[in-house]
């Protein structure tokens, strides 16, 4: 019996084996050849189905042999049935190509699209773009971690990002150079920027899911324009779908952060938008009455969840003529950082910094971020067609800083747990605005051989930073305890107010006509545009002293606001430098030709700019120059070429001259004291001009996998750094300056891998970057009489910013079947210099650190999924460190001296989470 049943046992395992036969194939776009994420496959009269994964591949498993069916389908496309004979073993391999199933305007090709927030869409476009170029898709950025630009951003090889005091990336560094060497589109248009002193665009404006994606342009062809080193960022925002489409989600969480310790806020509802002067003319006199005391009655709690939100609305009429999208983005978040920063100086002839004082600052900081925008376009017949966009994004950042400080150079005395404190409290209110309207026509005429498109252009960026309050009290530290006791001698409480606009009206006109040369068609493109930019500044600020100055806190005050103060100006510093008009003109215009064979494409071409930029001091402080301006032209050469091995392999090399402007703050021979130190403008700064060479191997086996392998090379003559400089006349005056220094030399390496297989996925980026320039410093000697003086010696270095490697690595997994999707992303970026020293060897470098984030997303039937968004997850911190030691610090307390270095700095932010739903429909 034992032995018959160990047969039948046999026999039934064989037979088994004999039909565990496995079907394995591919879907893809028929027109573009797009590897079809999320496809249902069937097979016919049984319970085999499922659904492709991300390179468009699926697999059935025990499948009949035998003469089957099998059924694909899609939404917005033809269902596919396929005949196949079933074999025991070794089924071949099956392909299956979909085909749109919308007629609509098919012979429009104006208008004809594809869902251009596609994974595959963004890869198309990396392979046929004529300049070098990173694409990040608006579906990448939808189920990743970030809510801002700046954070989606830092996922492209070669971009690092400098970070805001709550630990948010907020501005781009392209391949190792500074933001100031970058700038930024929105839809294809410059846009101006809201910084109060520079002309780089805070990426953290933006929440990204306004977006349908992000592009980062490396190299630049001559209908681009030239004032870019580094690169440029293009937010090409969403648009009108084909059918009427849903997009909504909300999210609440909490940082970590606020779980140990409590949110310091204030009454921000009660500050004044405008100065004294500004509300009661320039004559008035200002009284403690004028300042209302909101801003100084601080309290402690935990704040609010954060809350994120977004919606999107969008249709195409009137048989897709007509396309309507409507979008808006609202965030709300709570962030802030624990912080110690050792403020330190360079005494006598030491070689490296001595450590002063510490200082433990706490930032508490809400975030309340709007973004809108809309698109309008019309297609009036198959050659001619309009559309208006409007974008809206407003950030504002209402923080508080409180700080404890130790002064060593007074009464400090460690072992008994004795020091004389300080204690300051800051609260700002920062608004940034930008709003940009454009309206453009696409044109074709002469049976398709002309191609024009225009577009007028109005933007505008505003900062305002309103009612900036600070207040000083000193305090004592007697066997290890902190007691608040008087007011700051000298002035105590400052009130501050600053604000800028900047407008740009600008037209743009580009002509490509289409000629056959040779059996080849050869495009020839020009155009050009005007942008006429006016810049106001404002500033003002008033100081106070308390009318009691031996008010003893504890006793007579137990609050900011039971003090009364006597405004010590009370008309104000409204006459001052920062107050100001600017202006900048700029005319160009380019020639271009660009042609494809089957093994070569060649696109060239030059293009000339011509600038004007000015200012005018409104009350001059007896500056020399209180007006001046610079008026230059420059040739920018382009010329890009790409060699095709295969349909899927090419070589893409480029060269290019660009230039790198001043920012208008930069140029105005002003003064302005800043917390730490003063700083001036520079009216002889240069334009860095700079010559650009890339060369780089695109290899696209199929839609969803690519491999770039490229080198860079940049020489920038003139460039612009920031250096510490003593006053010509009063050396012991220290200011920071622009300056332009010599020529400097940038170049460096970049891997970019892309896998997707099945359920799984890589994204993987390398950047090793190599960069030198010369400055000079100051080093100090005794001479021969035995005084100490200064001397100017050149040290070469790294670029302000440029870290050596840069790494990203992002893990995917997506299953289309049971409507998941999930992504752990690790960012690497090496260490940099983050502040230039006036002293030899005494730069300020930040260490490398690792950014590692997470986040999951759960697909239901009925349109709606859960997210789950993890950021920070290695509560990495900031450090800044001095790349030496020097044993006058022995016995500060708390100072970490390891590895060779002086830890002058660090931020901790802790982890953020974040859940929520989205409905799409």
């Amino acid at each position: 019996m034992k032995k018959y049943l160990q047969t039948l046992l046999f026999l039934l395992l064989c037979a088994t084996a004999a039909n565990a036969t496995k079907l394995k194939g591919y879907v893809y776009d028929r027109k573009t050849g797009e590897p079809m994420v999320g496809a249902t496959v069937n097979l016919d009269n049984t319970k085999k189905a499922t659904t492709t994964g991300l390179d468009g591949s699926f697999e059935l498993k025990d499948v009949p042999r035998g003469k089957q069916t099998l059924r694909i389908s899609y939404v917005m496309y033809k269902t596919v049935a396929k005949e196949l004979d079933i074999l025991k073993e070794d089924n071949p391999s099956v392909k299956i190509y979909m085909e749109d199933a919308s007629t609509a305007l098919q012979e429009v090709s104006i208008s004809a699209k594809k869902n251009g927030s596609t994974e595959n869409t963004a890869r198309r476009l990396e392979q046929q773009s004529t300049q070098v170029m990173n694409v990040v898709s608006g579906r990448a950025i939808e189920i990743s971690p970030d809510l801002t630009v700046a954070n989606v951003i830092a996922r492209v090889s070669g971009v690092s990002v400098e970070r805001n005091s709550n630990g948010d990336g907020q501005y781009a560094i392209l391949r190792g150079m500074d933001k100031r060497y970058n700038y930024t589109l929105v839809n294809g248009v410059k846009i101006p920027s809201p910084d109060n002193k520079y002309r780089y665009v805070p990426l953290d404006i933006f929440p990204s899911d306004l977006l349908a994606r992000l592009e980062v342009y490396k190299t630049l062809t001559p209908n681009l324009e030239g004032d870019a080193v580094g690169g440029v960022v293009n937010m090409v925002m969403k648009d009108a779908p084909d059918r009427f489409e849903v997009n909504a989600n909300i999210a609440g969480g909490y940082s970590q952060l606020f779980f140990d310790r409590k949110f310091m806020s204030y009454d921000y509802g009660s500050i004044n938008h405008k100065s004294p002067s500004e509300i009661n003319g320039k004559a008035y006199q200002a009284t403690q009455a004028d300042f209302p005391k909101g801003t100084l009655n601080y309290s402690l709690k935990h704040p609010a969840p954060n809350v994120v939100g977004s919606l999107s609305l969008g249709q195409r009429f009137f048989d897709s003529k007509l396309g309507v999208l409507v979008a808006g983005s609202y965030q709300n978040t709570y962030r802030g950082s624990n912080s110690v920063f050792f403020d330190s100086k360079v005494a006598s002839t030491d070689k490296f910094a001595s450590i002063t004082s510490r200082s433990d600052r706490q930032y508490s900081e809400q975030q309340k971020r709007y973004g809108l925008f809309s698109k309008v376009d019309y297609v009036i017949d198959s050659r001619n067609k309009l559309s208006l966009f409007n974008t809206y994004v407003n950030l504002t950042n209402i923080q508080v800083r409180d700080e404890v400080s130790i002064d060593f150079a007074n009464s400090y005395h460690p072992d008994p747990g004795q020091a004389q404190l300080g204690y300051s409290t800051r609260s700002r209110l920062t608004e940034q605005q930008i709003y940009n309207g454009m309206l453009r026509g696409d044109h074709k005429l002469f049976n398709d051989k002309l191609k024009v498109q225009w577009s007028a252009v109005y933007s505008s960026a505003e900062n305002e930073v309103p009612d900036n309050t600070s207040i000083s009290l000193n305090g004592v530290r007697e066997n290890y305890i902190n007691t608040r006791t008087l007011l700051s001698n000298g002035t105590p409480l400052n009130y501050r107010w600053e604000r800028n606009t900047d407008e740009d009206k600008a037209g743009y006109l580009d002509l490509t006509y289409t000629a056959p040369i040779a059996g080849v068609n050869v495009d020839f493109s020009a155009g050009g545009l005007y942008r006429d930019k006016e810049r106001s500044g404002f500033y003002n600020n008033y100081s106070l002293t308390p009318v009691n100055p031996n008010a003893v806190y504890g006793v007579d005050f137990q609050n900011y606001t039971d003090l009364n103060f006597t405004v010590t100006n009370p008309g104000g510093a409204v006459n001052n430098p920062l107050t100001y008009d600017a202006s900048e003109k700029i005319g160009a215009g380019y020639g271009m030709f660009k042609f494809t064979t089957k093994t070569v494409q060649v696109v060239g071409g030059a293009r000339v700019e011509h600038t004007n930029q000015g200012y005018n001091l409104l009350f001059p402080q007896g500056e020399l120059r209180p007006k001046g301006s610079q008026v230059y032209t420059d040739v920018l050469p382009s010329l890009t070429l790409k060699y095709f091995f295969t349909d899927k392999e090419q070589l893409h090399a480029s060269y290019f001259r660009s230039i790198n402007r001043p920012g208008f703050y930069e140029i105005v021979p002003s003064k302005v004291v800043n917390e730490e130190y003063e700083e001036r403008g520079n009216p002889d700064l240069k334009r860095a001009i700079a010559d650009n060479f890339d060369l780089r191997y695109e290899l696209f086996p199929n839609a969803s996998t690519q491999l770039l392998l490229g080198a860079f090379y940049k020489s920038i003559k003139d460039p612009i750094e920031y250096i510490f400089k003593p006053d010509a006349t009063r050396g012991q005056d220290i200011y920071y300056t622009p300056g332009n220094f010599g020529t400097a030399h940038n170049y460096g390496v970049e891997l970019d891998f892309i896998k997707f297989i099945n359920k799984f996925g890589v994204k993987a980026n390398y950047t090793y970057t190599h960069s030198r320039i010369t400055t000079p410093k100051d080093s100090r000697y005794i001479d021969a009489n035995g005084d100490l003086q200064t001397r100017l010696v050149n040290q070469t270095r790294p670029l302000f910013g440029q870290s050596e490697h840069i790494a990203n690595i992002s893990l995917l997994y997506k299953d289309t079947k049971k409507g998941w999707d999930a992504q752990v992303s690790g960012a690497y970026t090496g260490p940099r210099i983050n502040t230039v020293s006036q002293f030899l060897d005494n730069d300020l470098w930040q260490q490398g650190f690792i950014q590692m984030d997470a986040s999951v997303e759960k697909r239901f039937k009925n349109n709606l999924s859960v997210f789950i968004k993890g950021g920070n997850l290695l509560n990495t911190p900031s450090k800044l460190f001095i790349k030496g030691t020097n044993p006058a610090n022995a016995n500060v307390a708390g100072l970490d001296e390891s590895n060779g270095r002086t830890l002058i700095r660090s931020d901790y932010y802790e982890q953020t989470y974040l859940i929520g739903v989205r409905y799409k429909l």
